[in-house]
């Protein structure tokens, strides 16, 4: 199992459409992927789930990924999130 935190520095936060790039990032892998902010751990694969961490600009998130292809899914993620969509 691989665990990263990432400070979310886009001006929206993970909400709408940043989340929804998000999750189809993270369906581009077979490994389970789960997003914390805080004490609320949800499915990195389901997009009810990320909007409800309503995570905001500033804020971190742990990403954690297990499976065959864990290590190309957090390259992936890292990447995507220092892209900073918005």
């Amino acid at each position: 199992m691989l665990v990263n935190t990432f400070e979310i520095k886009s001006k929206g936060g993970l909400h709408a459409r940043p989340a929804a790039l998000f999750v189809q990032e993270c369906n581009n892998f077979e490994s389970e992927i789960e997003v914390q902010k805080g004490q609320h751990r949800i499915n990195g694969k389901s997009i009810i789930g990320v909007m409800a961490l309503a995570v905001e600009t500033g804020e971190s998130i742990e990403v954690f990924v297990e499976g065959p292809d864990e290590e190309e899914a957090m390259k992936a993620i890292e990447a995507f999130l220092a892209k900073q969509v918005d």
